[in-house]
Formats: structure tokens, sequence, C-alpha cells
């Protein structure tokens, strides 16, 4: 392989420019007329066709099947381990060149097809056309850099190289790995920890969410497209009871899953637990939830931190691990921060994605009535500041207002509890101190923000706000590949650093090789 050029994050499309709107309403177009297709499983390169199904639909119109899925039960996690093992027996001694040049076919695929897979983001999970956009450039991102990442382990050599030796460091594969990403990034998340483990080596058996399963069964053929053996990768969508199954069998390596604390801390202590028949200690990659915030100092630039805290809070309906849900606002600015966030979230509209609104919907009916009870709790202890328009709100599909609510105590469970949608509460602090009190009194530790010109707060705060990821006079969503490594602390999970440089080191093990010359 030829030297590559030095990574470069993708650049973001502009749709407010004519021809590209036209472009992702054409691709909108044609997805539309491949809804409601069915996809089987495929395990060791076949096709197979369960006797029983679930269908993925489009949360704007719910009546609208997107994908019909064959359903993988606890029954099928042998028959896909044992398919993964008989690849992993060729393709960890594939070279890492030729492993890192399927990525990069794909990410090469994938560019050629953004617009397409921005529409199936659209339609399965509700983004409307940036957010689909950022999903599509995050995934040719880990494409392009987990390809030169693992051409980087591939050349290690250990630092010193005694008189009269020759010391040699391989970053080995795990083995068999269950990957299990989360609906809210489909298509980046899954293919990020999906491919940063076949690049490495590993085969892994991929279960997808069940709200977004047709993303994940496109951007496998992908792979198969650019040249991915059968097995390398096994496309299980399933139930939970399949899911629970395979995290807890013998022969899985690691366990690389994104999604919601509890599930997290039950896959963290089933793979604890020594199995007989199993060769060696499980391997967690988790990241969870989060409780962001964002602190806006007395000294801030208001008008750039509404703007930030809206973008945080109401980007994708706030369903990111990373949105900010507490807003911890300095009481002297207090009241004027609060009125200019209450205009500029009332002012948000809200309708189909596939129309390009600011704000569609929820991924679920089972989430948006969790939301609203969490938006009624805040109501009976609190304010909600922003109107109440549920009623206003298209008549199908899962959708619920952007609320800022306030007069909660930061111990109060909605100040507490990730409720992963559109609710941001309002949190008065008296001082700086108080503010990074009230920020770091929560058990996640995800991502955090800081709206600051003073140089001695933002220097606090990068020793004391204790999170992942923190940004300043910025929002706290966007982490770019490269640049911004994320993952968190605490209970947000084991910091695994996606789209950083350590990455990769969490699907290997090294081996010291050692030549007396």
């Amino acid at each position: 392989m030829t030297e590559l050029p030095a990574f470069r994050n993708e650049p973001f499309e502009d749709f407010s420019a004519p021809a590209t709107a036209a472009k992702m309403r054409a691709a909108l177009d044609a997805v539309r007329a491949q809804l409601g297709q069915h996809y089987p499983l495929t395990i060791a390169g076949q096709s197979i066709a369960t006797p029983t199904t679930f269908d993925s639909v489009n949360p704007s119109h719910p009546s609208q099947i997107v994908g019909r899925h064959s359903r993988a039960e606890a029954a099928h996690v042998e028959q896909a381990v044992q398919a993964a093992e008989s690849a992993f027996a060729s393709w960890r001694l594939v070279p890492a060149q030729d492993r890192a040049a399927l990525l990069l076919r794909a990410a090469t695929l994938l560019r050629e097809r953004k617009f397409e897979f921005c529409a199936w983001l659209t339609f399965e999970a509700g983004k409307n056309y940036a957010e689909a956009d950022a999903d599509v450039g995050e995934t040719i991102d880990f494409l392009e850099f987990y390809a030169r990442e693992a051409l980087r382990l591939a050349a290690a050599t250990p630092r010193i190289q005694l008189p009269g030796e020759c010391n040699e460091l391989h970053y080995l594969p795990l083995g068999v790995g269950a990957v299990i990403p989360p609906w809210n990034f489909p298509l980046a998340i899954m293919a990020g920890m999906t491919c940063a483990a076949i690049v490495t080596g590993n085969t892994v058996v991929l279960k997808p969410a069940s709200f977004t399963p047709t993303i994940a069964c496109r951007f496998v053929a992908l792979l198969t497209e650019c040249g991915l053996p059968a097995g390398v990768v096994t496309l299980a969508q399933g139930s939970s009871a399949f899911g629970a199954e395979l995290v807890r069998h013998p022969r899985i390596s690691f366990i690389s899953f994104t999604g919601s604390k509890p599930v997290g801390l039950d896959i963290h202590l089933a793979a604890a637990r020594v199995l007989p028949g199993q060769p060696g200690i499980k391997r967690t990659i988790l990241e969870l939830g989060g409780k962001d915030a964002i602190i806006v100092s007395d000294d801030a630039d208001l008008d750039s931190a509404a703007a930030g805290v809206v973008a945080s809070a109401f980007g994708f309906n706030g369903q990111k691990c990373s949105a900010c849900s507490r807003v911890i606002i300095h009481t002297a600015v207090y009241d004027r921060f609060v009125a200019a966030l209450t205009e500029c979230i009332n002012a948000l509209p809200i309708g189909d994605p596939v129309e390009n609104f600011a704000a569609g919907p929820v991924i679920s009916a089972a989430a948006q009535k969790d939301i609203l009870a969490a938006i009624e709790h805040a109501r009976r202890d609190g304010r909600l500041l922003t109107r109440c328009r549920q009623s206003e709100l298209p008549a199908e599909g899962f959708y619920v207002q952007p609320t800022l609510v306030d007069g909660l105590p930061p111990s109060h469970p909605v100040n507490q509890q990730e409720i992963f949608g559109p609710v941001l509460s309002a949190i008065r602090a008296d001082s700086f101190d108080h503010a990074l009190q009230i920020a770091n009194d929560t058990e996640f530790g995800l991502t955090g923000a800081l709206y600051s010109r003073d140089p001695e707060k933002l220097a606090r705060a990068a020793r004391e706000f204790h999170v992942g990821n923190l940004y300043f006079n910025r929002k706290c969503t966007g982490a770019m590949v490269g640049a911004h490594p994320f993952g968190g602390f605490k209970m947000s999970g084991t910091d695994s650093k996606a789209g950083g440089a350590d990455y990769l080191l969490l699907f290997t093990q090294p081996k010291s090789i050692n030549f007396k010359i």
C-alpha cells in the first residue's frame, strides 16, 4: 500500500445550497421506493431467514415500515459464534495493510453514496439532513482514521533495543467479539465499533439496535461489496435474549457496547463470570450514559452561549449521550440568559425530518412516554419555561416539545437521571465554585462545556470539571474523529476514547518478542 495522505475529517454538506438539497431529496425518493424490504440474518456469508420477524419503522410515521427483519434468538448464538471463529482462523493472518485497504475502499464507496445513507438515517432514525450528514461523515472519518491507526500499530517497535538483541512488538487480535451498538448513531457508532474490531484482525457478531437494524444491514452489504470475507462480520438482528446469550458465551473474547448504563453494567457483570471452556478474561469496551452540563459564567458571551446550549440540548431532539441536559448559569446573568434561551427554544420548528425540520420525533412510543413523564415530573416540582404545545405537534409520530424547565434542585431526579430527549433544566449557581460543584454532582462524567472569557476559570475547569470530553466556548456535542477522542468517566463507561489514537489498542493484545543476536 502506498503511503496515505494525512487524515482529514470529512467536510459537512451545505444543505442551503439548492444543488445539495436536490441531491438529498432525490436520495429520499430513491430510498422511499425501497422501504419495507426483508432483511435476513447473515451468518458465515449465508442469508438466513428465521420463522419470526420484526419491523423497524419511521418514527415520524410509525405506520411506515422501513425494514422487515429476521429475528435472531438465543438458539442462533452458537451458530453465529462458530461462524465468527471459523473466519477468525484466516482473518487474523491477513496483513494489516489488506485489512486497512478494505476500510479505505468502504470509505470511498460510502462517500459516493453519502446521500443514500443520509436518507436511510432520516427514515429509520428520524434525523434531519444535517444530523444525518454528520452521522455519515463521522462514519467515513472512522473508516479513514482506523485504517491509518491499524497501519501505525502494525509498524510499532519497542522504543528500546538492547545491545545484542532484536526486539519486536506485535499487536494481536483478541478473537471473536460481540458488537452491540445503539440506535441514536446507527451508522457511525455501529460502523466504528465494528471496523475497529475487524481492522485489528478480530471477527465480530454484530447485533444492531432493534430500532435501526436496516442501516446496519445496508452497511454490512457495503463492506461485503468491498471484499469483506464471509464470517468476518456475522449480522444478527435479534432479540434481547440473543444479546444476553451472546455476551455470556464462553468463546466471546470481548464485548463492545454503547447504550444505557443499566444494560452496560449487566454486560460488565456477565463478562466477569468465568464459564467452563472460556479461554481468557473477557474484555468490555463500554460507552454508557451522560447527564451533561454546560456552565455559563457571568463573563460569557451570552449570545454565543445560548446558541451553543440550544444546539447541544436539542440537536437530534436531545437523543445523544453527549447532549446538554443541564445548563448551570451564574445568578448575575441567570434571568437574562434564561429569557433568551426560552425565546430560542420556542422558535424551534418541529416536524418531519424528511422535510428537514430542526426538531423531529424521538425514536419510539416508549421513549415518548418516558420523556413526557419526566416533563410532567419537572412541571409538578418546578416550572416549565417554554410554552406547552404538545397538542400542536404532528398527529402522527413520536413527537415531544423541546422543553426548558427551572426551579428544580440539583439533586432532583430530572437533574440526575438521563432522560435522552429534548428536556433541558436550568440551574442557578451563586458562584463559579458552586457551578463546578453542581456540574460534577452526578454519577456520570461524559461531556461538558464552559462559556467564559476568564483564563483562570478556563484553567480551573480544565483541572476540576470531571468529564471525558470538555469544551470551552462551544457546544458539548459534535466530537470530531481524531481531534476529540470520545469517552467518559465514572458511570459514563470505560472512557474508551473512540476516534482517538488509543482506541484500537482496546481490540488488541500486545506480544513482545525478543531475539538474541
